[in-house]
């Protein structure tokens, strides 16, 4: 059996932004653990189920996860893994570091990596439990990412912000990457940075450099030919642009969004476009007092609702993350 000994891989970004296809790349290069699905560790299991050097705690997680889609794409039976969780697991990061180990030798392979868009929020605590892990963040254009969060509804507005919507997709995208930034730029030679619109433009070169990073051949062709998931397949907003030859996933905003749209967006979050080097197509500088409010206002809505998930019982047991866990197979 291959032993796992060489650096996991943790694909960090905004949703929307090319995780899972930079993920899915890696994985397609060879070597690496073949796992379709997040593992939604920290955002999922650690706040469910709390300490987890409490065996009790560790019970009721196995419980529920051996019972998942999560559970099910590791390929593997309980019995191969539940043993060395309730005798090895302390943190979210031992169970994932075994759950991994344990599918690096089904599938003899000798390397894994995750990928999770919401992982940017415990980089810390990511980085003490396995401390031997590196980071890549992929970024995207915000105007991208918000018109397609914006059209998926994901980022819901309150009540009496609807036809803000766009201009809080756009909020919640600085609020994701200003917080990747601020935590992942403290780990030195372990982060690096990628742009998506450089990954679609000079792929050979950037995984080249990507692959310098973590030390792993990324060849592109040898990429391009496993395929896996996304890498053939995108995981677009916009499929009919895929099926109609015309997929383009960089600068959408330009066709998608009104100029007073693009003016408000930038408005909003042009400073943070600014510091990434994307260029505005507005001539607006400055943030209006009304909108300069509804920034602020939902940063802190944006943390307040992180702060009650983690931190509280009644944020952890009103998510519907238990729903989320358990796939409805009992039909």
């Amino acid at each position: 059996m291959t032993e796992v000994t060489k650096r996991p891989v943790f694909v960090i970004g905004c949703h929307r932004s090319g995780t899972s296809f930079l993920y899915h790349s890696i994985l397609s290069s060879g070597d690496f653990v073949v796992y379709r699905s997040e593992t939604g560790v920290w955002d999922r299991l650690v706040p469910l189920f709390g300490d987890l050097r409490v065996l009790e705690n560790r019970k009721r997680m196995m419980k529920v996860w051996l019972r998942s889609k999560m559970f099910r794409r590791t390929g593997l039976k309980a019995e191969q893994i539940e043993p060395r969780i309730m005798a090895e697991c302390e943190t979210g990061g031992d169970f994932l570091g075994i759950v991994m180990e344990e599918m690096a030798r089904a599938q003899n392979v000798s390397r894994w990596a995750t990928w999770s868009p919401d992982n940017i929020f415990y980089i810390p605590e990511i980085k003490r439990q396995l401390p031997k892990a590196l980071f890549i963040h992929i970024i995207r254009d915000g105007r991208d990412v918000a018109t397609v969060l914006d059209k998926k509804g994901w980022i819901k507005p309150l009540p009496w912000d609807q036809e803000n919507s766009l201009l809080v997709a756009g909020v919640y995208w600085e609020w994701m990457v200003c917080t990747g930034l601020r935590n992942l730029r403290r780990l030195g030679r372990d982060y690096i940075e990628v742009r998506y619109e450089d990954l679609i433009a000079s792929p050979r070169e950037k995984f080249a450099r990507l692959g310098d990073f973590i030390g792993h051949d990324l060849d592109y062709d040898r990429i391009q030919q496993a395929g896996i998931g996304t890498v053939t397949d995108p995981n677009s907003t916009f499929k009919a642009e895929f099926q109609e030859g015309t997929f383009n996933p960089v600068g959408r905003w330009k066709e998608k969004l009104s100029p007073s749209q693009v003016s408000g967006l930038e408005n909003v979050i042009g400073a943070t476009l600014d510091e990434l080097g994307y260029p505005r197509a507005s001539d607006i500088n400055s943030v209006s007092p009304e909108l300069a409010m509804l920034r602020r206002f939902y940063r802190s809505y944006f943390e307040l609702k992180l702060w009650l998930k983690c931190r509280t019982p009644l944020g952890r047991f009103a998510s519907k993350q238990p729903l989320e866990l358990i796939e409805e197979t009992q039909q």
